[in-house]
C-alpha cells in the first residue's frame, strides 16, 4: 500500500512533552477535525483542518465528563474512538499491564519486573459523551454524559464467567491476553474489537448495547443481547487481532495486527455483520499496510469521506515527525 498523501497532525507542546503524538492509539473524524487519542494520558485531543493540515489543538480532560474509577490524573489508555448520532464514545484497553524491562536494568530488577502485573483502573472505561458542535459537554438537555466502570461493573468483569474469554482476563493485553483496542457504531450496534484474545487464529469482536442507567444517568449498562450483556462474533483474521475499526457504508473496516509485540503484518479488512452471533471464515481482504521494524505500528484509522482512509501510527518513524511539532499520518485510497 502507497499512501495517495499525508498530511501533518501538529500539537501543542503540552502534549508533545507528554508524547502523545508518538503514541497515537485512536483517532475519529468529525467534519473539518479530527478526534485524537494517545494511550499515556487520560485526555482526548481535537484538531481542526486548517491549511492542509490538523491544527488548532483542543485538550478535555476526561475527568470533566465523567467520575474516573482511579480518578482524573491516572492514564486511562484510550484505545478506540468512535463519534455517531452527537455522541462522542471512548474506550480504555480493559488489559493487565506487564512492566516494561529496559537494557539499563540489572538482571534481578529485569526479573521482578517481568513478574510484576499491574491493574490500573482507569482502563476499564467505556463512556459515552453528547456533543454539541464539535464540544463535548457532560450533559445537553437530557442527554448526560455517562460511562461503564468500577470494579464488577466494567466490561471485562462481566466477563468472568465467559468461557472463550474468561481463561484470558488474568493474562497481560500484551501476552495475548484481554486488550481492546477498537470501537465502531452502526446504528444502535456498538462493536468493540479484541486485539487479544485471538484463539487458534480467531479474532474476537463483541457487540453490546449500552443504555443510561434510569437511576443514575451518569453511568451505562449493558442491556442485555440474547438474554446475555454482549454478542460475541468471530473472525478468521489469520492469527491477526484487531488494532482497529471504523463503519463504511454500512460495514465495519478492520485494521488486523499482531497481539502480541511484534511489528507486523498489518492488514485492512471489511466484514458485513449479520443479526445474530457470526463465526466468519472469510471477511474480504482491502489491502495490507506499511510497518516498519520496531516504529510505524498502525493503531488508529477513520473514513475522511467515502474513498479516503486516514491511517495513524504508534511509535512513528523519525521521518514522520515534523519540526513544527507535528506527526504525519497517511491518507490511503480504498479500491
Amino acid at each position: 500500500m502507497l499512501a495517495e498523501r499525508r498530511v501533518e497532525l501538529r500539537f501543542h507542546v503540552t502534549s508533545r512533552d507528554a508524547r502523545t503524538h508518538t503514541n497515537l492509539s485512536a483517532v475519529r473524524s468529525d467534519g473539518a477535525g479530527l478526534w485524537i487519542a494517545g494511550d499515556e494520558t487520560a485526555t482526548m485531543e481535537y484538531l481542526t483542518l486548517r491549511e492542509g493540515r490538523y491544527d488548532d489543538q483542543r485538550t478535555y480532560a476526561l475527568a470533566d465528563f465523567v467520575d474516573l474509577p482511579a480518578g482524573p490524573d491516572d492514564e486511562a489508555d484510550i484505545e478506540g474512538l468512535a463519534r455517531a448520532d452527537g455522541w462522542l464514545w471512548a474506550i480504555g484497553s480493559h488489559s493487565l499491564k506487564r512492566k516494561r524491562v529496559k537494557r539499563d536494568h540489572p538482571v534481578g530488577k529485569s526479573l521482578r519486573r517481568l513478574g510484576s502485573l499491574v491493574r490500573e483502573e482507569n482502563r476499564y472505561v467505556l463512556m459515552r459523551l453528547p456533543l454539541v458542535g464539535s464540544q463535548p459537554v457532560r450533559a445537553d438537555g437530557a442527554r448526560t454524559a455517562a460511562i461503564l466502570a468500577g470494579r464488577g461493573r466494567n466490561l471485562a468483569d462481566l466477563m468472568a464467567d465467559d468461557p472463550y474469554l474468561a481463561p484470558f482476563l488474568k493474562i497481560p493485553g500484551k501476552d495475548n491476553g484481554l486488550d481492546i483496542e477498537g470501537i465502531a457504531v452502526l446504528g444502535e450496534r456498538v462493536f468493540v474489537g479484541l486485539r487479544g484474545p485471538v484463539l487458534r487464529g480467531w479474532a474476537v469482536l463483541l457487540e453490546i448495547r449500552p443504555e443510561s442507567d434510569p437511576r443514575r444517568p451518569e453511568r451505562l449498562l449493558p442491556a442485555p443481547i440474547d438474554g446475555e450483556p454482549y454478542r460475541m462474533h468471530f473472525l478468521n483474521l489469520g492469527g491477526l487481532g484487531i488494532r482497529d475499526l471504523c463503519p463504511h457504508q454500512g460495514d465495519l473496516m478492520i485494521l488486523a495486527g499482531p497481539t502480541m509485540d511484534l511489528d507486523g503484518p498489518v492488514r485492512l479488512l471489511r466484514w458485513t455483520p449479520g443479526a445474530t452471533p457470526s463465526v466468519e471464515h472469510d471477511p474480504r481482504p482491502v489491502m495490507d499496510l506499511p510497518h516498519g521494524d520496531g516504529d510505524d505500528h498502525a493503531e488508529g484509522m477513520t473514513m475522511l469521506d467515502d474513498e479516503h482512509l486516514l491511517v495513524v501510527y504508534d511509535s512513528p518513524a523519525a521521518w514522520r515527525l515534523t519540526p513544527e511539532g507535528g506527526v504525519l499520518a497517511d491518507v490511503v485510497r480504498l479500491t
